[in-house]
């Protein structure tokens, strides 16, 4: 690294952040969009219950970057006390979007065709919905709270969600405990939003439930606090990356300490996933900084900055034309009516393997939607939600 290089100031926004965005969300692509649920290769699947698969480590590290974002975007507002207001209201208008968005999706297609048994059964927790969650309360307390009480908020939210999950016995059980359907964030979910709006495939508990949003926002705040070491100007970039890969080993070490007494679970969000998740974003984050925005090597960025300048459309238009795809039928080469994605999968399924095949239409869609945006990018349409 040269003296030039050290020395020069953080830029206002950062090529490394739209790189790891937009690779987290086409990582987003290829896990939610298999061929075949059925046939899915290990890595590319979430842990049955504890343990961190590279799967688990996707939604983590996109509110990781939520944060960090956050810190870059309104930055400025911190300091104007007369623009907070106005700050806050364009984050809930934000916020309010990504939650629509999802409940549309949880909804889509069903609401046009029973509209009321739609909205009886939605599923009111999902990505996007706690995406918007953690974005808005994180954004609050960026703008209203210093940096170091919200490294205490954050740190205290990590122990009280600790004590709530492994101290407070759960009503009709009796014990505290960490199972999938008798665990008290499973009992909050079932007792507010009912059984009818929950997750699906289980109807008793919800990965993306309420008690286990408040450890979510932990990692929104752990991303606005690396952001905001990051835009300093007093440091120069080889003390950060130094500090920032350092801390994130040392996270990622007592994340892994505390999975020795709560198990690091993507599924409850614990506190040791948190930390863990946090350690290796920051990990990630540091070495994309150090390559790609210090010392220029950054060739390679375009296909994921593509991905990354329009996250949530393409996350959101990705959910979407499957389900379009599904409400269609064409008459298959044995004459018999399949939907439209069964089968233009039928193509992959005849020349690969089950599994091979499964994969193999994932990037399909990826590369699909990477054309669309390239094509977006150059002609510098970004939709912002």
């Amino acid at each position: 690294m040269t003296p030039n290089q050290v020395t020069q100031e953080t830029p206002s926004r950062l090529l490394s952040l739209d790189f790891f965005r937009g690779a987290t969300v086409a990582a987003m692509i290829l896990v939610n969009n298999p061929g075949d649920w059925g046939n899915i290769y290990a890595p590319l699947e979430h842990s049955e219950w504890n343990g961190c698969t590279p799967t688990d480590l996707v939604f983590p590290f996109f509110l990781f970057i939520v944060g960090v974002s956050i810190a870059y975007a309104m930055g400025s507002k911190k300091t104007d006390p007369a623009s907070h207001s106005k700050t806050i209201l364009k984050a809930l208008k934000r916020a309010l979007t990504l939650f629509g968005l999802g409940l549309f999706l949880s909804l889509f297609p069903k609401v046009f065709t029973d509209p009321i048994a739609a909205f009886e059964t939605v599923r009111i927790p999902g990505v996007l919905q706690r995406i918007a969650v953690v974005f808005f309360i994180s954004a609050v307390l960026f703008i209203k709270i210093s940096e170091k009480n919200l490294f205490r908020i954050m740190i205290g939210i990590l122990a009280l969600y600790w004590a709530l999950m492994t101290f407070v016995p759960v009503p009709g059980v009796g014990y505290p405990n960490l199972e999938k359907e008798t665990n008290l964030g499973a009992w909050v979910d079932r007792g507010i939003l009912t059984e009818a709006h929950l997750w699906k495939s289980s109807k008793t508990w919800d990965p993306e439930g309420i008690l286990s949003t408040l450890p979510a926002i932990a990692s929104g705040l752990f991303g606005i606090l690396v952001g905001v070491y990051l835009k300093r100007k007093d440091i120069d970039p080889a003390t950060k990356i130094a500090w920032l890969f350092s801390t994130g080993c040392a996270v990622v070490l007592l994340g892994l300490l505390w999975d020795l007494q709560f198990p690091i679970n993507k599924s409850l969000w614990t506190s040791s996933f948190v930390l863990y998740t946090g350690g290796l974003a920051t990990i990630i984050l540091a070495l994309s900084y150090w390559i790609i925005d210090i010392q220029k090597y950054n060739r390679f960025t375009k296909p994921f900055v593509v991905y990354g300048v329009n996250a949530i459309t393409v996350f959101f238009l990705s959910g979407l034309i499957p389900r379009i795809m599904r409400m269609f039928d064409v008459t298959a080469a044995d004459s018999t009516q399949v939907s439209l994605q069964t089968w233009l999968y039928s193509g992959f399924t005849a020349h690969l393997s089950p599994i091979n095949a499964s994969l193999a239409w994932a990037i399909t869609f990826i590369l699909f939607w990477l054309v669309i945006l390239w094509v977006m990018y150059n002609k510098k349409i970004i939709i912002k939600v």
